[in-house]
């Protein structure tokens, strides 16, 4: 495979794409790659202000941008079907939908819908949000799904019997979890639209250890020491969001591929194809997960 180089992909003019958690981090350099290539981007964010700093950003970059915000909280349901209800009407197309947003390592809480935080912001949210906006991802033409997964994904396991973390806490554990199921799911969708026929594209991407607003949670001496050492080891979100822009972009990728950095132990590096756990490839986990998340997310979600 050939360097991954943005400029080089195809004018995605005439496109319209969603990014989660698009103001900040990976999100926002997602955002501002595929605005760059012509993309319409939907900016998918929980905080107007912060969204419209991000706006503004991409514009001076991008002159011609063409942006707007829905606001989205991915620790509510009822703001998962907001969003999904407004782009419905706006929207007749979806070509791109980035499954970015994510929460990393915070204190143990629950969201008002009752799930651990991680595993809502991470995994559930997105899950009932590609359900509902499914139906217009069946009508466009070649539209592709990307799940951002994490190299943490090879320590987790889905722990069916606790899934929420209500009998015991390890955050480290609850990410891992979390990030597995997105990888899960983004292999599972993909073997669904194939059976289907449907010529959609379901892949997951990681952006290695990078440099982002994810270790906001960590203990002050764990800030001090990642930000020397993912610049050491690991690399920017500019260079993170690499992985994702080529699932979402390169026209030689297949549905169900995982695109991360190829360097040392894909921390960072030119990203291409990596391969994942056995755990994330699971079959009978996967339907099992599946089955799990239209229950508690209350929405049956047919491909």
């Amino acid at each position: 495979m050939s360097k991954f180089k943005l400029s080089s992909m195809p004018s995605q003019k005439g496109k319209i794409a969603v990014v989660t958690g698009a103001n900040v981090g990976l999100g926002y350099e997602t955002a501002l790659g595929l605005a760059k290539q012509g993309a319409q981007v939907i900016l998918a964010c929980r905080d107007f202000d912060k969204a419209e700093k991000a706006r503004q950003k991409i514009v001076k970059i991008v002159p011609q941008a063409n942006l707007e915000i829905i606001l989205i909280d991915l620790k509510n349901l009822d703001t998962v079907h907001g969003f999904a209800e407004e782009f419905l009407v706006k929207y007749e197309q979806l070509d791109f939908l980035i499954l970015n947003a994510g929460i990393m390592v915070p204190p143990y809480s629950k969201t008002k819908d009752g799930f651990e935080s991680q595993m809502q912001v991470n995994y559930f949210s997105h899950f009932l949000l590609t359900n509902l906006l499914f139906p217009v991802i069946k009508k466009t033409k070649n539209a592709r799904i990307i799940s951002l997964s994490s190299i943490a994904h090879k320590n987790g396991t889905i722990n069916f019997d606790d899934i929420n973390s209500e009998k015991s806490y390890s955050k480290w554990a609850a990410y891992g979890q979390s990030k597995l199921a997105c990888l899960m799911f983004a292999y599972e969708l993909q073997r669904r639209i194939d059976q289907k026929n449907l010529g959609i594209m379901s892949l997951a991407a990681h952006p290695g250890l990078s440099s982002t607003n994810l270790s906001q949670h960590l203990p002050k001496l764990g800030q001090l020491v990642f930000g020397p050492v993912s610049s050491l080891i690991g690399q920017d979100a500019k260079d993170g969001a690499k992985p994702t822009l080529m699932a979402a972009l390169d026209p030689s990728l297949k549905g169900g591929e995982y695109i991360g950095p190829t360097g040392f132990m894909e921390a960072k590096g030119e990203p291409g194809k990596v391969t994942s756990s056995d755990r994330s490839q699971s079959i009978s986990d996967a339907q099992r997960l599946w089955k799990l998340s239209e229950e508690l997310t209350g929405a049956e979600f047919t491909v």
